[in-house]
């Protein structure tokens, strides 16, 4: 060979006294075929099979069986973020004439997409009250398709009884499908609760240091994956390995970091309703909506809460934010800084409460001192009080 085929061609490397304990990153868009005829049937290779990068490479398939260990599922897929995991699932199980039902305490994207994108195509959509359990029975159309749920609900909180509504979903012959971001699979199993979709924002806890994002749909049922497979293929939907390889690294420790800000968010959250400086919405305290679901098919808490702020602390909210030391102010969470983001749901919110029509402060605790973090909010609430 001449130095420009050398230098476009690798050599191989003797890998048989080598090991690893991390998982090797695989970055391919193109897959070569050892044959002619193995490029010509390459469309009847098996799902977990090789054929194009965009479907996979070995790093994805890693991180994909290991959260469908975690999840007590069949097979997962990896979407670019957790909206993407939530638009696929719609898009798979939903066509003209079809009806799905979604919770008031939805991530807001999700109303979003059933509004601006689904209801243009003749997808119907419907919103029921946290909280309603097997009542949602009586929301149930002929053409109900998919019945969506979030526990806890996005900001206020709410804990479903997830195990009533996937039993009534199963005896109408409906799917279900959860966000179940908050707890991750370490927390709650969705499927071992009947619903068929685990859905969770990979950019949250899983990958755990607010730099990347993806999502992954867990299922119990293979032909579901395949159904969710043809959908990401037609849309051409794929994610990055190295983007994979930090979720892999991510999850090494996610176990560890959940236990410790489920603790610390914990006894904030306590303090924080015994000092009476607003509505705490934890599931842990016995005062949240829905603390008695969260009791029965929880095995923990995470690191996320709310506060209800009273309609006075309104005017002095932007002087106290700007002195917060630790907490940072910004969206998203399940990262290792702390983080504060007031919200406001009024306008996305179908069911009227009093807390909607105030200022909603979303708390993330992350792996800061948990001294240093009570200092923080302690000067944050004396500023607004």
């Amino acid at each position: 060979m001449r130095d420009p085929t050398k230098s476009v061609h690798h050599p191989i490397a003797d890998e048989s006294e080598y090991a690893s304990l991390s998982v090797p990153t695989h970055r391919a868009s193109t897959i070569v075929f050892t044959d002619a005829q193995s490029y010509a049937s390459r469309g009847q290779r098996d799902l977990d099979s090789y054929s194009y990068g965009l479907h996979g490479t070995p790093t994805q398939r890693v991180l994909e069986a290991q959260l469908t260990a975690l999840e007590g599922g069949a097979k997962t897929v990896l979407l670019p973020s957790g909206q993407a995991a939530i638009a696929v699932i719609f898009l798979t199980v939903l066509g003209p004439d079809d009806h799905v039902l979604i919770p008031d305490t939805a991530y807001p994207p999700v109303p979003g997409f059933c509004r601006g994108f689904l209801e243009p195509r003749g997808i119907e959509w419907s919103v029921y009250a946290p909280g309603i359990g097997p009542e949602i029975e009586n929301l149930i159309r002929p053409e109900t398709k998919l019945i969506w749920t979030e526990s806890p609900g996005s900001t206020t909180m709410e804990v479903e009884d997830i195990p009533a509504i996937a039993k009534v979903a199963k005896a109408r012959g409906i799917l279900s499908g959860i966000d179940n971001t908050w707890a991750t699979p370490l927390l709650f199993k969705p499927l071992a609760h009947g619903i068929d979709f685990s859905m969770q924002a990979l950019t949250k806890y899983p990958g755990g240091h607010s730099d990347l994002l993806m999502g992954s749909v867990t299922v119990a049922d293979l032909d579901l994956r395949r159904r969710l497979r043809d959908t990401m293929r037609m849309l051409g939907l794929g994610v990055a390995p190295d983007a994979v390889s930090l979720v892999l690294r991510g999850l090494e420790t996610m176990a560890v970091r959940l236990a410790h800000v489920g603790r610390v968010a914990t006894e904030i959250a306590w303090d924080l309703e015994a000092r009476g400086i607003g509505e705490v919405l934890f599931p842990a305290l016995p005062s949240s909506p829905g603390h008695e679901f969260w009791a029965r098919d929880f095995s923990g808490s995470s690191g996320l809460f709310s506060v209800v702020l009273p309609d006075a602390a309104n005017a002095r909210l932007d002087v106290a934010l700007d002195g917060l030391k630790v907490f940072s102010i910004g969206a998203s969470w399940g990262g290792t800084h702390s983080l504060i983001a007031p919200m406001s749901v009024e306008n996305a919110r179908q069911n009227a409460h009093p807390r909607n029509t105030r200022t909603i402060l979303r708390v993330n605790i992350g792996l800061e001192d948990p001294e240093d973090l009570r200092a923080d909010l302690n000067g944050f609430f004396e500023k607004l009080a």
